[in-house]
């Protein structure tokens, strides 16, 4: 199996400016990516490429031993763009650069680095496993259940479950099993990104973690998740 991985890290970010290179621990956040990237692509014989639109990332990858001569286009560098559309590009590149076609692609995201090589070895052989399956992502138990306490506006104004579950419930456990989406990682067949709109689900799999697992978006995130790591507060090693 020839597999590329790929992480997406572009320089705008407006909530958190900097974010991808935000110390977290002492170490820029994209650095823990990095890691996960390169340990896996000894293990697996991946090729890794960088996606981003910003110099400073690409000098802080470029100090951890991933170079890059790639630059993500501008129009895939806004704040409207979508992430697929960046993945396919950089994709198209390192397909063209290293005269390869892949048959999978793994994307670790930046904001989202609990995770562990066996996370990603296991969410492999999922995809393996499955022919069907067009893609894979990474999910967790969510907080809350939209079959008992989540609810959405009604055409008249009025607020109802997002989902009707068939029998009542009196606790969020009887509901069906429901997970979130914890952007940690993602795997693509080649062919997903020969589709036309690129929509990320449908024949899905989803690789629930068994551990911690969140994105840092916000401020209170990455305080969080510095206290973690300064702290040795994880249950599990994923450095």
């Amino acid at each position: 199996m020839d597999l590329l991985i790929t992480i997406c890290a572009r320089g705008g970010s407006k909530g958190i400016p900097g974010k991808n290179v935000h110390p977290v621990n002492g170490v820029p956040l994209i650095v823990y990516s990095i890691r996960h990237a390169l340990e896996f692509a000894k293990e697996t014989g991946a090729d890794v490429e960088l996606s981003t639109d910003n110099d400073e990332i690409a000098q802080v990858a470029a100090k951890e031993g991933l170079k890059t001569e790639y630059r993500r286009p501008e129009e895939l560098a806004s704040d409207n763009a979508g992430k697929l559309d960046a993945i396919k590009d950089v994709v198209e590149y390192a397909e063209q650069k290293n005269s390869n076609a892949y048959d999978m692609i793994l994307d670790l995201d930046v904001t989202s680095p609990l995770r562990t090589l066996k996370d990603l070895q296991e969410g492999i052989s999922m995809m393996q496993s499955d022919p069907n399956a067009r893609n894979l992502f990474s999910v967790s138990p969510p907080l809350h259940n939209p079959y008992f306490d989540m609810v959405e506006e009604n055409t008249e104004g009025y607020f109802d479950l997002v989902k009707k579950p068939e029998q009542q419930m009196v606790a969020r456990q009887q509901g069906p099993r429901v997970y979130e989406l914890n952007a940690s990682f993602y795997v693509y067949r080649r062919s997903f990104f020969d589709e036309d709109p690129l929509t990320l689900v449908g024949n899905s799999l989803a690789y629930i973690m068994p551990h911690m697992c969140f994105e840092a978006d916000e401020m209170i995130d990455f305080e969080l998740l510095q206290y973690l790591l300064a702290n040795n507060k994880l249950d599990f090693n994923f450095q």
